[in-house]
């Protein structure tokens, strides 16, 4: 159980703080639409507890990889579609699912369903597996009665999601590989072959020039203090985590990615596609329009992208147009998106127009990333070939010197 703090707003207009425990969010939800509030924001609050307490969880283990999602989606829709009762199809997808946890978690589910639960409320028993918006989306289905649609859209928009991350991924995934490999390699040659090197130009009285000299000083750093400097790495690397998830961190570092020279163009578009597609998924859904925009403010990570749809949702309240928002904060959000969004809102199909945006952007990133995996290849092998000549001119100058010598 968790423990929250919201603001509803009453139907005689009165906005009321108040608190209560829910097992998540999406429970929280259903309890004030059913109480015929209207949500206006809700805060998580941890719950505190006298005495030392030990609370070990194992849920990280539990884990659900987004393809297996993204087929449990799919072919559920398609049994639905078909005509089979949602308990037994949940009993045939439970039969052919090979990842274990999943597994465990779909026997729950239609569990759940056999003891009078809806479908939507036993998957939001499994928040790390089933997100909000998987969530949402579902109980938005029930409640049409289009379920099998609604599955059918959470699969395309998981995918899409899959897919954009999977091009980021691989093609940042190459120059990490290298640039491990050449640390690696760096450590290997100034701890063993280096040192062993410089012995001989010593014994042999060679003067070391200026080149070599900087690499028997890293070598010596590397020898003498390479403990520390490992432990030193680990400590900042802690540190750095642990700061980069407070708010100023978020702040600083979501910052820093935003205006990268290469990078901050992509997170833009990244951001860019995934709210488009979100919102559209949810819209399309029947998902109502202020819960729409809050569950895709929850599924965007940058803080700043997250900022602008907190305020979309307000103007929303207000009877405000949600497009404004997003036309006054351009450097974010590319202005195609606030255009398209005010014909959507213009025209009543907001929801089709999205859904073109996150066309647009996805494509569009998925060629930068193909360009970017094309660009990276020649400048590493530069760098690398830069790195080999000043280590080899390093190395042979004192070899020269010891010839002229004899």
């Amino acid at each position: 159980m968790s423990h929250f703090v919201f603001k509803v707003k009453k139907p005689s207009g009165e906005i009321v703080t108040s608190e209560r425990d829910a097992a998540d969010r999406y429970e929280l939800y259903r309890l004030i639409h059913e109480s015929g509030d209207e949500f206006v924001s809700v805060q998580e609050k941890k719950k505190g507890g006298a005495g030392l307490k030990m609370n070990i969880s194992l849920d990280f283990l539990k884990t659900v990889k987004a393809i297996d999602k993204i087929n449990f989606a799919r072919n559920l829709g398609s049994m639905v579609s078909a005509g089979l009762p949602l308990s037994r199809a949940l009993s045939v997808l439970e039969r052919q699912a090979h990842n274990k946890n999943l597994k465990e978690i779909i026997l729950d589910v239609r569990d759940g369903i056999d003891k009078g639960l809806t479908f939507s409320d036993s998957l939001a028993k499994h928040p790390k597996v089933f997100s909000e918006l998987f969530v949402s989306m579902v109980h938005a289905g029930e409640q049409s009665g289009t379920l099998a649609e609604s599955l059918k859209v959470i699969a395309l928009q998981l995918e899409s999601a899959y897919n954009l991350e999977r091009r980021v991924r691989g093609a940042l995934m190459y120059p990490a590989v290298i640039i491990c490999a050449m640390v690696i390699v760096a450590i290997l040659m100034f701890t063993f072959v280096i040192p062993t090197l410089m012995k001989t130009f010593i014994d042999l009285n060679v003067q070391l020039p200026f080149t070599t000299q900087i690499i028997l000083g890293i070598s010596n750093v590397i020898q003498n203090y390479g403990l520390y400097l490992l432990v030193a790495v680990i400590v900042f690397g802690f540190i750095f985590t642990r700061w980069s998830k407070t708010a100023t961190g978020k702040n600083i570092n979501h910052s820093l990615m935003i205006k990268l020279p290469i990078l901050g163009p992509l997170v833009q578009e990244v951001n860019t596609a995934r709210t488009a597609r979100t919102l559209s998924s949810l819209l399309g859904a029947g998902v109502d329009f202020v819960e729409s925009v809050s569950i895709t403010s929850q599924v965007i990570q940058n803080v700043h992208f997250r900022s602008v749809l907190e305020k979309a949702g307000d103007a929303i309240k207000n009877g405000g147009l949600m497009s404004k928002i997003f036309a006054d904060n351009v450097k974010l959000y590319p202005i195609f998106l606030s255009e398209m969004m005010s014909v959507g809102e213009e025209t009543g199909k907001i929801g089709e127009m999205l859904t073109g945006v996150a066309r647009y952007y996805e494509d569009d990133v998925d060629q930068k990333t193909k360009d970017m995996s094309t660009i990276i290849e020649p400048v590493i092998m530069v760098i690398i070939a830069a790195g080999v000549g000043f280590f080899a001119v390093a190395m042979i100058t004192p070899m020269y010197s010891l010839v002229n010598a004899i």
